[in-house]
């Protein structure tokens, strides 16, 4: 198999060649060592949006370990010694993509050149990826109908590794595809309740473009795509001036990401006599705990729609 900075495929971005391309520089047909075992896959996962893709399509014929948990910050995530463990256990590693789990991407690589490594936006069509200056923004799961398109890589590479059981990853997908699709209809109407001047998205970090282009809702954050830029004075006081200007009264802060900026800018609001709120804790690069609503996609997803109309909504009022 080629290594993982062998794609073949051109990226949006070349400083996101490296982990976009895991994907596609697997793009042959792969095998896994035990190609005709009953037992289980066993499966890593980078993220828990990752790992949701899996698991729906798997079923009871992978195990799955999640390298980052809820709170995690995959940006800054470095790796541990029993992640290194973890990855050279596996029978296949599924990561996001699109530079998200940046850290990583050596030891991607490494494993790439062993056994089976995929980027689930891979099968995202590159026209719908979009960017933050020379950088694709790898958030793509805030937009449902896009993150549907990574059940493609993971049904076709499951069956590959374990063709007698292509049948149930088939069938898993396609209900899959349908509770996803159902979801992105969910999201519309919710947004739509939100009067169009009020359907402003002020948060932490910029994890939500994906969000606002297929929901109608303009976007504004105080940090870049990656939590690694750090917010220079004039960006926040650049976003003071839009916040007091457009009377928006209500932010959002992030369960992964330090709430300090967006008290900074709350203080900036109030030096201008414009008092703002926090409109709720939305869940961006992870998702809540295990065995939460708001540990499996779907449930993010709705905890963060539901938060943001319902705090936007009241802006309204």
């Amino acid at each position: 198999m080629p290594s993982l900075s062998e794609s073949a495929r051109t990226t949006v971005a070349a400083a996101a060649l490296l982990v976009l391309g895991a994907a596609a520089g697997c793009s042959d047909k792969v095998s896994s060592d035990r190609p005709n075992a009953d037992g289980p896959l066993h499966v890593v996962c980078t993220t828990g949006m990752v790992a949701d893709l899996v698991r729906n399509v798997g079923g009871d014929r992978v195990q799955i370990r999640t390298l980052m948990g809820a709170g995690v910050d995959p940006h800054l995530y470095q790796p541990r010694p029993s992640d290194t463990e973890a990855l050279e256990s596996a029978d296949v590693i599924f990561f996001s993509g699109l530079h998200l789990e940046g850290k990583l991407a050596g030891l991607l690589d490494r494993m790439a050149a062993r056994k089976p490594v995929f980027a689930v936006a891979d099968g995202i069509p590159l026209d719908r990826i979009l960017k933050s200056g020379e950088f694709p923004d790898p958030h793509v799961w805030m937009d449902v109908e896009l993150w549907r398109c990574g059940l493609d890589v993971v049904e076709s590479r499951l069956a590959e590794l374990r063709p007698q059981w292509n049948g149930e990853f088939q069938r898993r997908a396609a209900d899959y595809r349908r509770e996803l699709d159902a979801l992105h209809r969910e999201c519309l109407d919710a947004v739509k309740t939100v009067p169009a001047p009020q359907r402003v998205l002020v948060t932490a970090h910029d994890a939500f473009q994906y969000f606002g282009r297929a929901y109608g809702v303009e976007v504004r954050a105080i940090q870049g795509i990656s939590t690694e830029s750090e917010a220079s004075v004039q960006q926040i006081n650049a976003l003071v001036d839009f916040l007091v200007e457009r009377k928006i009264r209500a932010v959002f802060v992030e369960s992964s990401v330090s709430e300090r900026n967006v008290e900074a800018l709350r203080e900036g609001c109030r030096s201008r006599g414009h008092k703002v709120r926090i409109g709720g804790d939305l869940y961006s690069d992870a998702m809540g705990d295990e065995g939460t609503p708001e540990g499996t996609y779907p449930g993010m997803i709705r905890h963060n729609v539901r938060t943001i109309v319902s705090a936007l909504r009241a802006d309204a009022m």
